[in-house]
């Protein structure tokens, strides 16, 4: 055991710091800036995106119930049409993006497949085009409060130990880092990820996108015949730098296998990208006010901060209620994409990037209008959303 004593300088000061560069984070900034507040976006890669783009999760969700209509609007649309600014790597949809044919439940949903380094550049232009302040390579070591707020972020990257005052917190970490060195209260994903290695390879004269493993169905909706095809029987929890090495190892070799197995009838064949981070889905969430469920479809909430649709099957559409993005242990933090206080079945849903991005745009606003989401004025918060384009309300859309 050492023990440290540390002096660490307060290089900066901001209205609202934003942890995590994926979409969760990169939407609430977007949405922080454009509220008119100086804001500090820290993200430990040196690229935008997080799972989406340096895991290779390139596929955009549908931000649409299937049934021919939208439910999320505003950023959440703003970024799945920047993700393909520069081409759609795959599934286009013609009938949404070029208004040709029909939008019911047998038509092509609202989604896209992007590629992952030009999203992650488009963001970045994005976000400095708002005046966000980024800072790559970058991790949040810990958190400074005053008595039951955060007063500064403490980050550790190439020029050592600095620290961020700071009015509000966002934490988009996918991991949610903050709420444990906030002691926020949280939970885990109990039931462990199962072994994934997506990557990108040229064969057969095609660009692909391999999809090797996939994430596994939350336990309480496991039935038979819809279990998964492991890769491996190991767990993984993902919270653990152990672990979290020896996953990406194992993914390595994964990829490698499968990799040779297709070259064996196309010599011609070459992996060209693979992921940069280890592609856990789940990890640790917030027990905020309310736990939001998936037995919560079509539910009213009052304190609703958009829509959001269930990707895995069509029909199924949620109200996002403010409660679900923040405990009132710490006043001035706040969660986005999938660190948001959900049960597990929830969590599967809201993982995604739409729900990251509906999630990222109400807890970036959040925290421009306020240092205590407890006593927020919450018709305040949506009448900003509002102005913005979000939708909050399921009969608002659903006729």
């Amino acid at each position: 055991m050492i023990k440290e004593t540390l002096s660490t300088k307060i290089i900066g000061e901001y209205d609202v710091a934003v942890c995590g560069g994926g979409v969760a984070g990169i939407a609430a900034a977007i949405a922080a800036a454009r509220c008119g507040k100086k804001t500090l976006l820290i993200e430990g890669q040196f690229i935008l995106g997080g799972l989406a783009t340096a895991g290779l999760i390139t596929i955009y969700l549908p931000i649409c119930d299937g049934m021919g209509n939208q439910v999320s609007f505003s950023i959440a649309e703003e970024l799945l049409r920047l993700s393909i600014k520069y081409g759609a790597e795959a599934d286009y949809p013609k009938n949404w993006l070029d208004n040709i044919g029909s939008r019911t439940e047998k038509d092509p949903r609202f989604l896209v497949r992007f590629n992952p380094q030009l999203f992650s550049i488009a963001a970045e232009q994005l976000l400095l085009r708002e005046g966000v302040d980024i800072m790559f390579g970058t991790h949040v070591a810990a958190v400074h409060k005053k008595g039951n707020k955060i007063d500064a972020i403490i980050a550790e990257n190439k020029s050592g130990r600095v620290g961020y005052s700071v009015k509000s917190v966002v934490d988009a970490t996918g991991d949610c880092d903050i709420a444990k060195f906030a002691d926020a209260p949280t939970d885990e994903f109990r039931q462990g990820n199962v072994l994934a290695a997506w990557y990108y390879s040229y064969f057969d004269g095609k660009y692909n996108l391999n999809y090797v493993g996939a994430a596994d169905i939350p336990d309480e909706e496991k039935k038979e015949k819809n279990e998964v095809e492991y890769l491996d029987r190991r767990r993984f929890l993902g919270l653990d730098g152990k672990e979290l090495s020896d996953m990406t190892i194992l993914s390595h070799k994964t990829l490698l296998d499968h990799f040779l197995n297709k070259r064996q009838s196309d010599k011609s064949s070459w992996p060209v990208t693979m992921p940069t981070l280890p592609q856990i889905r789940m990890t640790r969430k917030i027990v905020g006010e309310y736990v939001l469920s998936n037995k919560d479809e079509n539910k009213y909430f009052e304190d609703s901060v958009g829509v959001v649709s269930n990707w895995k099957k069509r029909g199924p559409v949620y109200e996002v209620p403010f409660k679900s993005l923040y405990s009132k242990k710490v006043k001035n933090f706040i969660t986005a994409g999938r660190c948001t206080s959900v049960n597990e079945a929830m969590w599967d849903i809201m993982r995604v990037i739409p729900c990251c991005a509906v999630t990222g745009q109400a807890a970036g606003t959040a925290a421009a209008l306020s240092d205590n989401f407890e006593k927020l004025d919450v018709k305040k918060l949506q009448k900003v959303l509002c102005n913005s384009g979000v939708v909050l309300h399921i009969k608002d859309i659903i006729k």
